[in-house]
C-alpha cells in the first residue's frame, strides 16, 4: 500500500476507534472512496465495539469492581493499540483476535 492511501485514510482510521458511532461514520464516508487503510481499521474498530459490548454485559452482571477496573484497562490497551497503528499509518491487528475481525468483516470495504 503506497503512503498515499494511508494519508488519504488516516483521519478515517481514527475516527473508526472512537465508539461504534465513530466506526459507523468511518464505514458510510469510506464506503464512496473504498480506502483498504481506513477498510482495515473500520473492521478492527467494528470487532473491538462489538466484542466490548457483549463482554461489558458479562462483566456488568458479575457485580465486581476488580472484574470491572480489569475489564476497562484490557479493552484500554486494544483500544489504544489499534488508535496507535491508525496514527503511524500502520496496519496493525489487535493482538489474538484482530485475524478474527478480519475474517468475520471481510465484505468490509470490499
Amino acid at each position: 500500500m503506497d503512503q498515499n492511501t494511508i494519508e488519504e485514510g488516516k483521519t478515517l482510521s481514527l475516527v473508526a476507534y472512537l465508539t461504534l458511532f465513530g466506526t459507523l461514520i468511518a464505514f458510510f464516508i469510506n464506503k464512496d472512496k473504498r480506502n483498504p487503510f481506513t477498510s482495515f481499521h473500520v473492521r478492527q474498530g467494528l470487532g473491538l465495539g462489538i466484542l466490548y459490548m457483549i463482554i461489558a454485559y458479562v462483566v456488568s452482571s458479575l457485580d465486581s469492581m476488580m472484574a470491572s477496573m480489569s475489564f476497562w484497562i484490557f479493552f484500554s490497551i486494544l483500544f489504544f493499540y489499534g488508535l496507535f497503528g491508525a496514527i503511524t499509518g500502520k496496519m496493525n491487528k489487535i493482538p489474538l483476535i484482530g485475524d478474527f475481525f478480519q475474517k468475520l468483516f471481510k465484505s468490509i470495504g470490499q
